[in-house]
């Protein structure tokens, strides 16, 4: 838009606002809309107070010249070189405006030849990161563009993130078939813009076209793409080329490829579409352990969105050095392999059922709707976020939901330490950046409270709305929003605004009181964040349930919150026995909820959600008179998430009998592990006169955990009895047991037990890891002579620069050597070993690649 005054343009009144030596006159022609050119002058001293006057940081969406039709790729590999061999067929048309240049994204290629589809040789410039092919003539959006490109692809790696950890795109597994028995791989992981490191393409998430794929590979090796595998055929020198078709478009960043010796387990299809599970062979009988409840999930999730599952098959793979937690290609998720456990390993435990849920939802949220620019990461991450809710809440009960939000929320929070940005945050340094936990945990809560804010049934028609208008393309955030204004008739630009478009959270401080005289009960809120750097106002449309005393159901009032300091009247006969503000527990924020011990007791024991009982439970003294009582009310709770936290709370020394009897009936019966385990090492602590007899019969137990727990407390109560145990169980390979009788050996000191830390050093993973190398050290260092000393420095520094180990033994290894070095100090001898592990640690800084790792590092 040009702005004229009398015929004159706004431009030239301000260089003549600003002295400029240069005169505009009439006569000059104006500048043209959609010129480019810059028309410099000469402008004044810029003020201290006007430093800050520019243009915010603002990353756009990709601009379409093109538009990418269909990608047909044809694909075989050199292992030894670690090169993709490739043939790339691209249908393309111009966006709106002619070109007579397509420019693709293509890192790290060597080409061939670049040509029409007719065999016209086509001239091209290549920066090694993009190709910018000159075409024969000028082409109009009703022209098509046929490309042929025959290259060689060496993916490479220039960086990674904490999210995703390089950016190579594709990646051979132990290639050369140098590391032991480690499987031979070939995978790739696309996201942000990494696909373009083994094909050619507009490797952006605005852009999206249907795919063929043909990959060669050995015969022995199973293979996995997007879409459904049309035909495979075995050719004469021992290969095989797999074809497969994906004839729905998405988005270049969600190709994909998985080459390996899987085995392949077929699920229950679901409404006719395939389901499978891609899984090492030794765990294919784990495999619907490993990815729980896949076709309820699709059923579920098609249920809650309205629209029902819309690809052709899903099929999930674990693959080994996964550079992330997984990934939502299309039809073809692919996930690390600290998902591959067995059945027994994966008793009570529901992060595969979250990370299975996550990706799915992307099939909905980021794959069949994609964000447009990854400012606007969160309308793929924050769904997915929240479908672990939606799937905890639906399969386990809102308890476990509500304690999965506890969660998230409180790795949100962690993270504002390191500071703060809009929700969709144009002004992003690095897009890598935007894997973080405001994308995810701070995107999914906020969906959680829009859902309490318009409720289900409005919630769930906005997921329908926002798909089916938005089907198969690419999406900002006011498309989200628009989607559930046109659902509920409100304008939500308030909402809007404030939690997606600015940053931050309140921070509340919530007091209560009772006016006897109107007989009104009164909530007091305060607002205290900084009104600097966030809103100084949130507007939180709210519930608050009043108590009376005597009755079994809450008065509930509906409020909206829109004041620095707010002051709530509401009715109430007599002195409420308890208020809860934000009833529903839904709102993120810092609280600072002033209650007095009598009501939180009234809250654990009347108020019906997991956060109103776990915030009596965490926020009442040791010193308050009834607590016992409330203890032994919550070891008898329906949730194992709060019995849990009673028995974390409880003394050191109990004299009731009532709560010893609780504590044995827990430790010996309970259903749920976590708070099995935790009984039997609390029992132990407090020396319960059964304790010894529980823990031995606990070692019989199926969840590790809590055979883990048994075997520590029996060797607690009675050494040689848990001595004795450990050496039975000492062939299991389950980290969490192994760390157990590594510490039990390492206790003793006994120089025999060397062979069982060599044996599993390097099949520990985990956490696990973690407490067994530190038992490594520490079973060292209890022989003063130090006569393994040199051979375990050796062998630390090989498992810490082997990048083919898990990261945890990586760094479990430069632990360890840091605390050898440490507890050699005072050795007489310490001089033979300090150089040397000086020199691994050094070896394993710079070996490593892992960025969050190398952070990790410089504390060594």
């Amino acid at each position: 838009m040009k702005f004229k005054i009398l015929g004159i343009s706004l431009l030239s009144l301000m260089i003549a606002a600003c002295g400029a030596p240069k005169v505009v006159t009439m006569e000059e022609p104006l500048l043209e809309e959609r010129q480019l050119d810059t028309l410099y002058v000469t402008a004044p001293p810029i003020t201290e107070d006007e430093k800050d006057y520019e243009l915010p940081v603002y990353n756009q969406s990709h601009t379409r010249t093109v538009d990418l039709l269909h990608t047909q790729l044809n694909l075989s590999f050199d292992w030894e070189k670690e090169e993709v061999i490739g043939k790339a067929n691209l249908v393309l048309t111009p966006y709106f405006y002619p070109t007579q240049t397509v420019v693709l994204d293509a890192k790290g290629f060597t080409f061939n030849s670049i040509q029409l589809a007719d065999g016209t040789a086509l001239n091209y410039e290549y920066d090694d990161r993009n190709v910018a092919i000159q075409l024969p003539t000028v082409y109009t959006k009703n022209d098509t563009i046929r490309l042929v490109i025959d290259y060689i692809a060496q993916p490479r790696a220039d960086g990674g993130s904490d999210a995703i950890t390089s950016d190579k795109g594709l990646f051979f597994i132990n290639p050369r078939g140098e590391e032991g028995d480690k499987p031979q791989q070939i995978w790739t992981q696309g996201e942000t813009e990494n696909n373009s490191r083994w094909f050619p393409t507009v490797d952006k998430p605005n852009e999206r076209c249907t795919q063929e794929m043909y990959l060669t590979v050995e015969d022995r090796f199973l293979t996995l793409s997007n879409g459904l595998m049309l035909s495979s055929t075995k050719n004469n020198d021992g290969t095989r080329t797999d074809y497969w078709k994906m004839d729905q478009p998405h988005a270049p960043y969600l190709f994909m490829i998985a080459v390996g010796e899987f085995a392949k387990i077929e699920d229950a299809p679901y409404k006719g579409k395939p389901v499978n599970y891609y899984v090492e062979p030794k765990f294919a009988e784990h495999a619907k352990a490993i990815y729980p409840h896949t076709p309820a999930m699709l059923g579920f999730f098609s249920q809650i969105t309205g629209v029902e599952y819309p690809w052709s098959k899903y099929s999930q793979v674990i693959v080994r050095d996964y550079v992330s937690g997984a990934m939502e290609n299309t039809t073809g998720v692919i996930f690390g392999d600290f998902m591959q456990r067995t059945e027994r390993e994966l008793i009570d435990e529901l992060i595969n059922d979250k990370i299975v849920a996550h990706e799915m939802f992307h099939h909905w949220f980021g794959d069949y709707v994609t964000c447009e620019s990854w400012a606007n990461l969160t309308l793929n991450e924050g769904f997915a976020n929240y479908s672990e809710y939606l799937w905890l809440e639906h399969q386990y009960g809102r308890d476990e939901a509500d304690q999965h939000l506890l969660e998230e929320w409180e790795g949100y929070l962690s993270s504002t330490r390191q500071g703060i940005h809009p929700l969709i945050h144009y002004g992003y340094d690095d897009k890598e950046d935007m894997f973080d936990a405001h994308s995810y945990n701070k995107g999914g809560a906020i969906l959680h409270m829009l859902r309490k804010a318009i409720g289900d049934e409005a919630f769930f028609a906005g997921f329908q709305r926002y798909l089916q208008d938005n089907a198969y393309s690419a999406v900002e955030v006011d498309e989200l929003r628009m989607a559930f204004e046109d659902v509920t008739g409100e304008d939500l630009n308030w909402f809007f605004d404030q939690w997606y478009l600015n940053q931050g959270q309140p921070s509340l401080s919530i007091d209560y009181g009772y006016d006897a005289g109107t007989k009104e009960a009164i909530v007091t809120v305060k607002q205290t964040q900084d009104g600097r750097k966030m809103p100084p106002v949130f507007q939180l449309l709210t519930a608050i349930d009043v108590y009376l005393p005597g009755q079994d159901k809450p008065m509930r009032h509906e409020v909206m919150i829109d004041q620095r300091q707010q002051e709530i009247r509401l009715p109430a006969a007599t002195a409420p026995a308890l208020i809860v503000f934000d009833a529903e527990r839904s709102t993120l924020a810092i609280w600072e909820d002033n209650k007095t011990e009598d009501q939180l007791a009234y809250q654990f024991q009347h108020a019906p959600l997991f956060l109103d009982r776990y915030q009596a439970l965490n926020d009442l003294s040791d010193e308050y008179p009834s607590l016992e009582t409330i203890l032994q009310k919550a070891l008898q709770d329906p949730f194992y998430g709060i019995r849990a936290m009673a028995l974390n709370r409880l003394p050191e020394e109990i004299s009731n009998t009532t709560t010893l009897a609780l504590l044995a009936q827990l430790a010996q019966n309970d259903e749920h592990s976590e708070v099995r385990s935790t009984a039997l090492t609390v029992l132990a602590q407090v020396g319960h006169d059964q304790a010894a007899a529980i823990a031995e019969k606990a070692l019989t137990a199926r969840p590790y955990n809590v055979v883990a727990a048994g075997l520590s407390s029996l060797y607690q109560l009675d050494p040689a009895a848990g001595l004795a145990a450990a050496e039975k169980l000492s062939s299991e390979t389950n980290s969490l047991l192994v760390a157990t009788i590594g510490g039990i050996y390492a206790e003793s000191g006994d120089q025999k037990y060397l062979s069982f830390f060599d044996k599993n050093l390097e099949n520990v993973d985990g956490f696990g890891a973690i407490n067994f190398f530190e038992s490594y050290g520490s079973f060292l260092l209890s022989d003063d002579k130090g006569t393994n000393i040199e051979k375990a420095v050796k062998r630390l520094k090989s498992i810490g620069t082997n990048m083919g180990q898990s990261p945890w033994a990586r760094i479990a290894s430069i632990k360890t050597l840091s605390e050898l070095q440490d507890g050699l100090a005072d050795n007489e001898m310490a001089s033979q070993w300090l150089g040397a592990i000086d020199q691994a640690i050094e070896a394993i800084k710079t070996a490593e690649t892992n960025p969050q790792l190398k952070g990790i590092y410089q504390q060594f």
